[in-house]
């Protein structure tokens, strides 16, 4: 393969962060897929206009950070005596935009890693439209590391479906529950080489495995009662 320069190796994670050098082990758990929580109480729809997904790489050592976002294509979620019980949701993964912001070189586009991104090496979006996320689990959070979201109070386990395959992800998270309306924020950090998305990884050529494996995951979403 043709050697890429360091502008679309920086930029070769997925959607959601890589914290330049720290381990996902650190933030997530993962494990094999697992039952989806059944739906229990009232059914809450999500917000698709003011939920999103945001994500962000790094080149390893922290160099040439990218961020950006993913939309919400669809979503709902279920809460028995005021609190979360499951939830699904859908990712546009052709909605995957880098924010221009972050690439400052002067002879770079932003547009040129956003086309990178949804080819093959990467989540070959023709082929696989959407991931989703479904919740298998919800428990109370006991203690919340450096690197949870502000405010963390609940164990949130779900199977988090890419390019096909599915794993299971446990993180921290903020639920917040108000009359007919319901938030969850969360932030972590997978290993993107476990959903076989496993470009610039090979450590044989030093020019191939520039980019973390690692990627910080933004999750917000709001959802309101049907």
């Amino acid at each position: 393969m043709k050697k890429l320069n360091v502008f679309t190796l920086a930029a070769a994670a997925l959607f959601l962060t890589a914290c330049g050098g720290k381990s996902a082990e650190e933030t997530t758990t993962t494990a094999g897929e697992q039952t989806v929580a059944e739906k229990q109480g009232d059914v809450f729809a999500v917000n698709l206009e003011t939920s999103k997904v945001n994500w962000k790489a790094f080149h390893k050592g922290g160099f040439a950070p990218r961020w950006g976002t993913l939309m919400i294509q669809s979503g709902e979620v279920s809460l028995a005596e005021g609190q979360l019980t499951a939830g699904d949701f859908v990712i546009n993964m052709k909605s995957l935009t880098a924010d221009p912001a972050s690439v400052t070189e002067k002879d770079k586009k932003s547009t040129d890693l956003d086309a990178h991104l949804k080819n093959a090496d990467f989540f070959d979006v023709e082929k696989h439209p959407t991931a989703d996320f479904k919740i298998t689990k919800v428990a109370p959070l006991e203690t919340a590391d450096k690197d949870a979201v502000a405010g963390a109070n609940k164990t949130i386990s779900g199977n988090l479906t890419l390019k096909g395959k599915a794993l299971n992800v446990t993180f921290p998270a903020k639920v917040t529950v108000t009359e007919g309306n319901a938030t969850i924020e969360a932030k972590f950090t997978v290993n993107r080489a476990d959903w076989d998305i496993k470009f610039g990884t090979s450590e044989a050529d030093p020019a191939e495995w520039m980019i973390s494996k690692d990627i910080e995951i933004g999750i917000d979403v709001k959802a309101a009662k049907k």
